[in-house]
């Protein structure tokens, strides 16, 4: 009887004659990446927890995603009293695999922090290439969406969430004049459409998936105490209202393990296995620096110890350039309904390495399900012959968690202290609310004390205006001026007063009259 793991491998099932030739992926291939292609309800869920079973327990720890809620049940063991525990014995027992139930060490991940450990990255982690593939923009918005990250890194503000990068929009905005002539143009209604099209991706969730705590790389790739590699499954199920999401989230990991493991170069097993479910999400309309930025990625990540398997429905969604660097090969049944089904089909079957015994286009049409048509890379990387597999049994739990385990599970993690509750720490938005708010007291310190100066001013003009006038009043002994009238001096007798009165009235007829009549009544009087 076989276990899971074989001599040189993962035991996938049984090919050949009567199912009795093992089918194994030998581990020190397992970074030359692979394909699980298939029809829905073709067996491609119990494949990936197989594989997934495997690589653990031969000390690989594995990232997966959960699209549909099923995958989650790796955490529990498998039971004799489960539905469909008949018909795995005796799948076992045809292929000589030794059934043998238990659980897999888990840790459950979230990007919405509800079905497991919050997963986020900062803005500045997933650069402005992914971002725009992310938002859909134009090239001239992503040309803005450079610039903005070109400054922040060039002034120290760190973009951490998208209240970062909305900051940072406003900013260049503001400072579009000023920028022009050394990054070009940046027009207010590129920034704006940047920022509608940020709102609808917090809208959607998105906004969660920015921030701190990061995921640290680190924590995905570890082992439990005895030594076996540990199961990463991201709850995908609500994130796949978002398939654009997903798929950059999937893809900026990719990316990050790339630039952050070092160079193993052939290991004798991967230093981790990662699953990219629905990829064709990540190829759908992507722009073709996009596309060679993945092929990038697949053909490199190798050399780090990665290995990449690629999932989805038909092999023709994966374009040919990465289609070619996949070569460990698991394809459950096609269904040819229409002509460009036949052309799919037809394009599968040459990809495999022909086997004398049946016909391969065939046989991908007629397995059945839990049953693929397989190809493992041999001695010195050659593709296998392909063979029709019974894929075996898992020996964890078919199906999905309730709440309640689910819960235990990530309980148990280790790792809710270091994510669950998120840090807002210092950075471009507070930067430049701090910024703002200096510039703006400054300013109005400026224009109190301009006003100021132009009260004093005004002050000391009205004051010389007053003085001027005081003087033009004011009688001063020394200044040269035309003698002026003055009032007769107190010190004056009445009769000197009367007298000089009198002197002055004689040259008027009314004054010779007066002094007449003053002279008549004196010499009467005598």
């Amino acid at each position: 009887m076989t276990g899971v793991l074989t001599e040189e491998g993962v035991f996938v099932g049984g090919g050949g004659e009567g199912y009795a030739t093992p089918q194994e992926l030998k581990l020190q291939y397992g970074n030359r990446h692979g394909l699980v292609a298939g029809a829905t309800g073709t067996g491609k869920t119990v494949t990936l927890q197989i594989l997934a079973e495997g690589f653990s327990q031969a000390g690989v720890p594995v990232f997966m995603a959960d699209v549909k809620g099923d995958l989650s049940g790796i955490a529990a063991s498998g039971s004799t009293e489960a539905k469909l525990h008949d018909a795995f014995m005796e799948r076992a027992q045809t292929i000589g695999f030794d059934l043998d139930y238990r659980a897999y060490p888990t840790v459950f991940w979230d990007m919405f922090g509800e079905k497991g450990h919050p997963v986020r990255t900062t803005v500045s982690e997933m650069g402005p290439l992914l971002l725009s593939r992310l938002l859909g923009l134009s090239e001239a918005q992503e040309g803005a969406l450079n610039i903005a990250f070109h400054i922040a890194d060039k002034e120290g503000l760190a973009l951490l969430d998208l209240d970062d990068l909305r900051a940072m929009l406003r900013h260049i905005g503001e400072r579009a004049d000023e920028i022009a002539l050394e990054y070009g143009n940046v027009g207010t209604a590129t920034i704006g459409a940047i920022q509608r099209d940020l709102l609808v991706l917090e809208n959607q969730g998105g906004g969660q998936f920015f921030g701190e705590p990061a995921l640290d790389l680190t924590d995905l790739i570890r082992a439990d105490e005895n030594g076996m590699g540990q199961i990463n499954i991201l709850a995908a199920d609500k994130l796949m209202g978002n398939p654009q999401l997903y798929a950059t989230f999937l893809l900026w990991l990719l990316s990050e393990l790339f630039e952050e493991l070092p160079e193993v170069g052939n290991p004798d097993k991967p230093k981790l296995v990662f699953f990219f479910d629905e990829a064709h999400l990540l190829f759908d309309d992507a722009p073709k620096a996009l596309v060679d930025k993945v092929e990038q990625v697949a053909r490199l990540i190798r050399s780090k110890g990665v290995g990449v398997f690629f999932i989805t429905q038909n092999p023709g969604d994966v374009p040919d350039g990465i289609l070619s660097q996949l070569g460990n090969r698991v394809q459950h049944a096609l269904r040819a309904f229409t002509a460009k089904d036949q052309r799919d089909l037809h394009r599968a079957a040459e990809n495999y390495r022909a086997n004398p015994s049946f016909d391969t286009e065939i046989a991908i049409k007629e397995v059945g399900t839990g049953e693929a048509v397989t190809s493992f890379l041999e001695k010195k990387g050659v593709p296998g012959m392909v063979e029709r597999t019974l894929i075996r049994p898992p020996q964890s739990r078919l199906g999905p968690l309730s709440d309640t385990e689910r819960a235990a599970v990530i309980a148990e993690s280790g790792l809710g202290d270091k994510y669950d509750t998120p840090v807002d720490r210092e950075s471009a938005q507070e930067i430049l609310a701090k910024r703002a708010e200096l510039a703006a007291r400054e300013a109005a310190e400026a224009e109190a004390r301009e006003k100021a100066a132009k009260t004093a001013a005004g002050r000391s003009e009205l004051d010389a205006g007053f003085e001027n006038f005081n003087n033009a009043r004011r009688y001063d002994p020394t200044a040269k001026s035309k003698p002026t009238r003055r009032s007769s001096s107190r010190s004056d007798t009445i009769l000197e007063t009367f007298g000089k009165s009198l002197a002055r009235q004689l040259g008027t007829k009314t004054g010779q009259t007066i002094v007449r009549g003053v002279l008549g009544s004196l010499f009467k009087s005598r």
